[in-house]
């Protein structure tokens, strides 16, 4: 069987901007096949669920949803899983769930409309080799956002730490031609978007063989009509004095990084093999901060890695309280099977009952340093970017460059335009804002 004019697909996705972005080469590949998207799983003749792999709780999640959808799944359609999740366990999906019938890793959507074909035919397909060259750029993105994009220029992974999955799901680290991404970046500026998010592992260490990342700010800041560049995620090591320049000297680039710490403590950082010290990380915000002043800086943290003592764990808080978060992103310690973190020794493994006691102080602790600093905020003006309707009432959410969020009262005529707004309360998170003045609005992709 192929498809025929009446083929529709579904595409969920789970994980990182990474993911999000692959779902739209995805979309993209099979629009090109002749399929056309469609908001739910009962209306879909093929049904994909794009994976994250980084934690057991987020495949936990896919193997629940699977589940469902097997009830509710209209009969002859095609449902398959693709991404990290697919990339790890393989052949083995086919066998924990009899209804999916593709198992498609991160490098082989190019293989896609035939592999489904091939499904709906009866034919139950794996495909889950490396392709150290496949970078997808003949392939036309289907955008879910009408007002940011994210564009890849960097797949998989060398740094190896102990406790992450990444390298064994995406591969070895390539990037992209500068040409590529500048290409692409114009591309976007023509659908009506003026803000991009580079992609990468650890964006920050791109090199394509003759251009570094630090030339690759100043290629895609130069594109006209790119008003906003954003990256993530970036590695610590990897802001040389090139990148932080190219950011200060930049216009487009924003006044934010999220910037990955895990750990407060030099000890606990050695055994996850991040490669640097409590005190190069807290060096490194210092060099930022230096060179971009108001920078907002966000962070992903682990409590209860193997080993994690008291003391070290302390050195973390203290480290947050040091660096004064604008928000973390923080998780308890999840073994991932084949990664050196599941071979230390059984001793140290940290109780759940003791890395959830952790988790709620490290909290804690985040969100009175964040509350505090955007307390001092109000009154403050800031340009913003109307994203999208908020979930509360009547209101938009959007975002100044510093990724401060911003709900506004306005309608959906604003979507995609620039706003000067004046900070008026907070949550201790987010804040609400009253539009001092429109700023020469960008038309919304249609």
């Amino acid at each position: 069987m192929t498809q025929d004019a009446r083929s529709t697909v579904y595409i969920e996705t789970y994980g990182c901007q990474m993911n999000v972005s692959d779902s739209e080469l995805m979309l993209g590949k099979l629009a090109a096949a002749g399929y056309s998207p469609v908001e739910t799983p009962d209306e879909a003749d093929v049904i994909l669920l794009n994976t994250c792999a980084i934690r057991d709780h987020a495949e936990q999640r896919v193997i629940g949803r699977l589940g469902e959808l097997k009830r509710a799944m209209k009969a002859g359609s095609v449902v398959g899983v693709a991404g990290c999740m697919a990339q790890r366990l393989g052949p083995e999906l086919l066998t924990k769930a009899r209804h999916v019938s593709l198992v498609i890793g991160p490098d082989g959507y190019r293989a896609l409309p035939e592999l489904v074909a091939k499904a709906r035919d009866g034919e139950r397909s794996v495909q889950t080799s490396f392709d150290m060259e496949e970078h997808y750029e003949d392939f036309a993105p289907r955008r879910f956002d009408k007002v940011k994009a994210w564009i890849p220029v960097q797949r998989g992974c060398d740094y190896r730490c102990t406790y992450c999955i990444v390298p064994y799901t995406r591969g070895a680290e390539r990037s992209r031609k500068l040409d590529d991404v500048v290409r692409e970046a114009r591309q976007v500026v023509e659908e009506g978007i003026s803000e991009i998010t580079l992609l990468g592992q650890t964006v920050n260490s791109y090199h394509d063989g003759s251009a570094d990342f630090a030339e690759l700010l100043r290629a895609v800041g130069a594109v006209p009509g790119v008003r906003r560049l954003r990256f993530t995620s970036p590695h610590p090591n990897d802001f040389s004095d090139a990148v932080v320049d190219a950011m200060g000297e930049v216009e487009a680039v924003c006044e934010h990084v999220h910037l990955p710490m895990q750990s407060g403590s030099t000890s606990m950082l050695k055994r996850m093999l991040r490669r640097y010290s409590r005190e190069e990380y807290l060096a490194c915000v210092d060099r930022l901060r230096a060179r971009v002043p108001g920078i907002g800086l966000t962070t992903d943290i682990i409590v209860g890695f193997p080993g994690e003592t008291d003391a070290e764990f302390e050195e973390t808080l203290s480290a947050v309280r040091a660096v004064g978060f604008d928000d973390a992103y923080t998780f308890k310690f999840s073994p991932r099977e084949g990664t050196p973190a599941t071979r230390m020794p059984a001793e140290w493994t940290v109780s759940d009952e003791v890395a959830a006691e952790r988790l709620a102080r490290l909290i804690e602790v985040v969100r009175a340093g964040a509350r505090e600093k955007n307390l001092r905020l109000l009154g403050e003006r800031r340009e913003v970017l109307v994203e999208k309707p908020a979930r509360r009432g009547e209101l938009l959410q959007a975002r100044s460059r510093d990724y401060k969020t911003v709900l506004i009262p306005g309608d959906e005529s604003l979507l995609g335009q620039y706003l000067t707004v004046e900070l008026t309360g907070t949550t201790g998170s987010t804040f609400t804002g009253t539009v001092v003045r429109a700023r020469d609005p960008l038309p919304v992709a249609g």
